[in-house]
């Protein structure tokens, strides 16, 4: 698979939605670089986001796929205090754009709202904004070089993780 269309991008994100949806983590790890960059940066003020992970505040911040595969382990072992019980979780993902930026990148920006039903507490949450993703071909898949959540709801009734947004 090389060629990416608008139809195929849009499908692209929507079959990563529906494994994080599953909790289908395994599939969902092999769609990231081992070089990647899954971030959600906070607000520091009513209009404006942080810009460096690497010294501002962010939601959630992961330099490379061997950090997200830890996280999907800590999920796994039910030591995490988020995901001791899972939540049930529904992505839409509408609006999708995107970008050739060279012969081997293509940026793709998104909206999104997340739904969540925690569950333990019967709470449910929807969380909405937009998605950035930078995806790279490597030997003739895409794959996910840079995934940016610009979460526009940011009170947060409870803690964020890496499925429910």
């Amino acid at each position: 698979m090389t060629a990416l269309g608008p139809t195929e991008a849009a499908a692209f994100l929507y079959r990563e939605a529906l494994l994080l949806d599953r909790l289908d983590f395994d599939p969902w790890l092999a769609l990231y670089t081992n070089d990647c960059v899954f971030w959600m940066p906070a607000w520091r003020d009513d209009g404006t986001q942080t810009e460096d992970p690497d010294s501002e505040l962010s939601l959630i911040y992961y330099r490379g796929r061997r950090n997200l595969e830890d996280r999907v382990k800590r999920i796994r072992s039910g030591f995490s205090v988020a995901s001791n019980e899972m939540p049930r979780v529904a992505h839409m993902i509408g609006n999708v754009l995107s970008e050739q930026v060279d012969d081997a990148t293509i940026r793709l920006d998104s909206s999104f709202i997340v739904n969540v039903q925690h569950v333990r507490i019967n709470r449910t949450h929807a969380y909405f904004g937009r998605y950035e993703h930078d995806l790279r071909l490597i030997d003739g898949e895409w794959k996910i070089a840079r995934k940016v959540i610009r979460l526009m709801n940011d009170v947060v009734p409870t803690m964020l993780d890496v499925y429910g947004i």
